[in-house]
């Protein structure tokens, strides 16, 4: 009894030291204002270009032209171009000056808000449009502009062939403000839902992908679970979910997972065991494991994965810039190749199971025999 109490003890004192960091981490960096947001004029260098929609439910600020973290009783929907640098490192993302330098920053150059019915257009009238839409819904502890930035640079990664959607929900972007975040998920589960079935319900969108990272994890689900008991199959059969770092008590999943029902596009996860941000989420949820921290070793969790249809992709390898290893999903996207390859293979075979990313984070591997043989690099 005494040594589980030390155990305890010591894990709560662990936790409470990553809390900490976590605060200090957020105290240190410098976070982008809704000045980042003003289209800049620039001129032409060697950068990429990109095109991204965003919709949010938050609620406008007039003084300086952003969003903020208060409920929205509507839905804003606007199209943003952006200047990426040709030559940036990672996932890093460098915000603009006032004298952008799109040679190293990430720079707005046009910003339009848009009524519902143009946006949705929009979604599809790309020369190259492949009849997918992609929708990116942020984690907690984000302010709108962190949210498009990240969304256009994982589509610059990505090389999309239509243009990425945004869900932006109203964060309260504080490290302290868990609590709020999981609040405003709950109160923007409609607002996401709307937005799926205006894109499934068009005809030239033959597959959704609704990629949830973090808490925008537990909104994705909480959406498509809403979907299917409205008897929305229609929706559901068009979504592809990938949860990156899900912020999911494990039983809530399955509990989600059950009232969904199999979909046609098995669920994806990238996982990490050792993202430290989701072991303070345990913490604060009464220590009860997170989904995005389950461990792929264990034989019964590899069990519980086929049994439930889902596909598991280990992330550990991959590098993190937020020093918590909780941001390793924006490195991804410029390996979306090989982890689009091992998925099909995945659903045309019917072994689903895990994937692993090698330390290069360039390769990926199914089956789930192949795993150990990836891991042991």
């Amino acid at each position: 009894m005494h040594l589980f109490l030390s155990i305890h003890a010591c894990r709560t004192c662990y936790s409470l030291v990553v809390l900490a960091v976590m605060v200090s981490l957020a105290g240190c960096a410098s976070r982008p204002s809704a000045e980042v947001l003003q289209p800049a004029a620039i001129q032409q260098v060697e950068s990429e270009k990109v095109t991204l929609l965003s919709v949010t439910n938050r609620n406008k600020v007039k003084e300086d032209g952003g969003f903020g973290s208060q409920w929205a009783g509507d839905l804003t929907y606007e199209r943003y171009a952006f200047s990426i640098p040709g030559n940036r490192t990672g996932s890093a993302i460098i915000y603009p000056s006032k004298t952008p330098d799109p040679r190293r920053q990430f720079v707005v150059t046009s910003r339009d808000q848009l009524t519902r019915k143009a946006w949705i257009d929009d979604a599809t009238r790309s020369a190259n449009f492949d009849g997918t839409a992609a929708v990116f819904v942020h984690g907690y502890n984000t302010n709108y502009q962190e949210a498009l930035f990240r969304t256009a640079q994982m589509a610059a990664d990505a090389k999309t062939l239509s243009p990425p959607i945004l869900f932006s929900w109203p964060s309260a972007a504080s490290v302290t403000g868990y609590v709020t975040d999981r609040d405003a998920v709950l109160y923007s589960r409609s607002g996401l839902e709307s937005v799926l079935k205006a894109l499934a319900e068009t005809p030239k969108i033959k597959r959704v992908v609704l990629f949830g990272h973090s808490m925008g994890g537990f909104l994705s689900m909480e959406a498509a679970r809403q979907l299917k008991l409205q008897g929305r199959d229609d929706v559901v059969g068009k979504l592809q979910i990938i949860l990156a770092a899900p912020d999911i008590d494990v039983d809530v999943f399955r509990s989600q997972l059950r009232d969904i029902g199999t979909l046609r596009n098995p669920i994806a996860l990238l996982v990490s065991k050792t993202d430290r941000a989701l072991e303070v989420s345990s913490f604060l949820g009464g220590e009860r494991p997170r989904v995005g921290r389950i461990d792929i070793d264990d034989p019964l969790v590899r069990s519980e994965i086929k049994a439930a249809h889902v596909s598991v992709i280990d992330i550990s390898s991959l590098s993190s810039s937020d020093g918590l290893g909780h941001d390793r999903y924006a490195g991804l996207a410029r390996f979306g190749g090989e982890l689009v390859k091992a998925e099909a293979h995945a659903r045309t075979s019917g072994d689903i199971g895990v994937l692993v990313f090698d330390a290069a984070g360039a390769a990926a591997a199914s089956p789930l025999r192949l795993a150990g043989q990836i891991v042991g690099r």
